[in-house]
């Protein structure tokens, strides 16, 4: 081999170490926006400066589930206690939706009041890293992991187990946890069967795992509309996006939208919307 080739091995190879490296971190502006992605591998906060929300009185079918969350998120960005939160129910009855609105919602009423940082399901190990950072400010944070759930063999659930009370620091006073998942107790049927029937003390094995749902002070259930509800939503966005449609027409398209889809909700509900205000050519702002 060369001088020139060798030369050339070793800038390739240097190269490549230097795509694999993690980045140099920079600097968290955390006043810069109201709502953030947490990127590991640069230990930063990726701003988010447009949040696509639905506005909270536009969520139909979950009244109560509005209500509890709604006070219990304006006490904690007020500066008073507050309980982590555990949204759990079927795909598409609005849980991630309820927790962007109120997010919007405060900040409405009382602007640059609360920021809403996401953690992806993936990262959660590195949470003690995110709090680091979210320790620094002094603004109320919710900090949200979207479809929260755990399978066989997945340890990651400890790291948030720590921090939702365990941990010898705990989580900052300026930081509350909300999730969403389709399981309730955040882990599958069959792998807690697996867990007791494998076990020497049965209860004692899935105590760890399942106790995990147990540190969210709040469970809110979601589940699928009935027709009424459904029918309430869709009459809502036609009002609120002034679409040319007749209620006749879309109540018997909305019915045949429910049978392609399996099943009536709010994102069947709005991804209907959606299709007719294109066939419609009219814009949703």
């Amino acid at each position: 081999m060369t001088d020139n080739n060798y030369l050339t091995v070793l800038t390739r190879i240097a190269e490549a170490l230097e795509r694999q490296s993690p980045q140099k971190a920079t600097s968290n502006d955390l006043d810069c926006a109201d709502a953030f992605v947490w990127s590991p591998e640069t230990a930063r906060l990726e701003p988010i400066f447009k949040v696509s929300h639905l506005p909270l009185q536009m969520l139909q079918g979950i009244d109560l589930q509005k209500d509890i969350l709604l006070k219990n998120t304006k006490q904690f960005a007020d500066g008073f206690s507050a309980n982590n939160a555990l949204l759990w129910g079927a795909r598409g009855t609005g849980k991630s939706s309820i927790v962007k609105a109120i997010h919007a919602e405060l900040n409405k009423q009382t602007p640059k009041s609360l920021m809403l940082v996401e953690i992806h399901r993936e990262d959660l190990e590195t949470l003690p890293d995110l709090l680091k950072v979210l320790k620094t400010t002094e603004r109320r944070c919710v900090l949200y992991c979207d479809d929260l759930s755990f399978d066989n063999g997945d340890a990651s659930y400890k790291s948030l187990k720590a921090v939702l009370e365990g941990g010898i620091e705990g989580r900052p006073e300026n930081v509350i946890f909300y999730a969403t998942s389709n399981r309730r107790h955040l882990m599958p049927r069959d792998m807690i069967e697996n867990e007791r029937s494998t076990a020497i003390h049965a209860s004692e094995a899935v105590e760890e795992k399942v106790s995990l749902s147990d540190r969210f002070g709040l469970w809110l259930g979601f589940h699928n509309m009935d027709q009424e509800t459904y029918f309430a939503a869709i009459r809502g966005y036609v009002a609120e996006y002034g679409l040319n449609i007749s209620e006749e027409d879309w109540k018997a398209e909305a019915i045949e939208w429910t049978v392609t889809r399996g099943g009536r909700s709010g994102r069947v509900a709005w991804q209907y919307i959606q299709d007719v205000a294109g066939r419609l050519g009219q814009k949703l702002v």
